[in-house]
């Protein structure tokens, strides 16, 4: 029988505990991830309110989905790069101010032209935190426990999701009053970072003779020059982890952004009951999200992503089946919440700062990040029409990505992972940050 691999000889030494002020430089960046699930999922849960109060048909609601999307594309693609011309640490800190002016401005919005306005630059500086922030992370991370501090990112990115479906729960009656409610906390919690980023003392950079050590392991060229982009050390595992993210991803935009108005507009609930069903379920991706992040160092992490992309199959296939359908879709959303946390984003994160080269991480990151989010774009675009036209169809055809993504996965778990680097034998102090 066929070995299992996934991170084999990590699992020869002991885990390391990680000091507490890791756990400070995780959650600050992981205020990235939370502010770019709660900017999709506020415009998701507020997108019929928007719809009425500035007279959208099908397709500006589309829109608006889509152009958000594709800012956080194009954000990433930019962001990423400049972090590693220019530093993480500076963009780390101007991005988040720039996403705290854009969601003022969505909030305060008039209009859907000063709406389009806000989501533009709220959009671009949260694509523009995304790859950074996890450059960061893993440059202040001792080696044996990068996989932990990275997927602590994705606990708040879940918890970004559920913030805002609680808030569009209870102010789900309260119209315009409470969509600037819900937009209005993320400038909040955008400016808190902000304040508190400025604050944060890291530990010096990796040493060049710690990158070079890591780059060797990866047979990687030195450099963030963009020559060093195009060669198979960093192109294999960018092409491997964007068609993984790609394909998974379209199935979880598409909720994240529709689900609420899938479940309005085909299954027929009500508001409410919509935001209700989305909130009741997303405990359990909590919850199981910090079991993730426990095992995120061990062999089980892989292990469990054979046994949840199964899962996370089959609970598209229900949906698929029933067609949308009430009863179809409460079993669904029970099995997608507890295989998304082992099958889903935190996977792509920690695969990505695993196996793609040091020097060029925030751009080759930034760049399997631009284009899945412009492909989500585009599926956006499309997706409240092609609801509207066949929700069957558009089930079906997420179900295929789904199964794409989990071959992609095996891939990326059988062959790229185990051309990684031991972490036990890189130095246990690398990039620890200061009290």
């Amino acid at each position: 029988m066929a070995r299992i691999p996934s991170a084999p000889e990590h699992s020869k030494h002991p885990e390391q505990p990680i000091p507490k002020r890791l756990w400070k430089v995780a959650a600050l960046s992981g205020m990235a991830s939370y502010l770019d699930a709660a900017l999709i999922v506020s415009i998701a849960v507020n997108l019929a309110i928007y719809r009425d109060s500035y007279d959208m048909g099908v397709w500006m609601a589309g829109a608006i989905s889509a152009i958000v999307t594709g800012c956080i594309a194009v954000g990433s693609l930019v962001g990423g790069r400049l972090a590693d011309m220019f530093g993480r640490r500076r963009v780390y800190n101007l991005d988040i101010f720039c996403f705290a002016l854009g969601a003022i401005v969505i909030t305060l919005a008039p209009n859907d032209i000063v709406l389009f306005t806000g989501v533009l630059i709220a959009g671009l500086a949260a694509g523009a935190d995304l790859p950074t922030s996890l450059a960061v992370v893993s440059d202040a991370a001792p080696p044996a426990a990068r996989a932990r501090l990275v997927s602590f990112t994705q606990v708040m990115w879940v918890a970004g999701i559920v913030v805002v479906i609680f808030l569009g729960y209870l102010l789900s009656d309260t119209g315009m009053t409470g969509a600037r409610l819900i937009t209005g906390h993320l400038a909040v919690a955008a400016l808190v970072t902000w304040q508190l980023r400025a604050r944060l003392e890291l530990a010096a950079e990796p040493t060049p003779e710690q990158v070079a050590a890591e780059a060797a392991a990866l047979a990687a060229p030195r450099g963030n020059d963009l020559k060093n982009v195009w060669n198979r050390a960093a192109l294999l595992p960018m092409a491997a982890t964007f068609v993984y993210y790609v394909t998974w991803g379209i199935g979880a935009n598409t909720f994240g952004q529709f689900g609420t108005y899938l479940l309005v507009t085909v299954s027929g609930a009500s508001q409410s009951l919509a935001t209700g069903i989305n909130l009741a379920f997303l405990p359990i991706a909590l919850v199981l999200t910090f079991v993730f992040v426990r095992i995120a160092d061990t062999p089980w992490r892989d292990r469990m992503f054979y046994v949840f992309t199964v899962v996370q199959i089959v609970a598209f296939c229900i949906a698929s089946l029933t067609a949308g359908a009430l009863v179809g879709m409460l079993v669904f959303f029970v099995l997608y919440q507890i295989s998304n946390p082992f099958a889903g984003e935190a996977s792509y994160k920690v695969w990505s700062q695993l196996t793609l080269p040091p020097d060029t991480r925030g751009t080759t990151q930034g760049l399997t990040y631009a284009l899945s989010r412009g492909v989500f774009a585009g599926v956006a675009f499309v997706t409240p029409a092609l609801m509207e036209y066949s929700a069957s169809l558009l089930l079906w055809s997420i179900t295929l990505c789904m199964a794409a993504s989990a071959v992609a996965g095996v891939y990326i778990i059988r062959v790229l992972i185990q051309r990684t680097p031991d972490p036990a034998t890189a130095p246990a102090d690398l990039g620890v940050a200061r009290a």
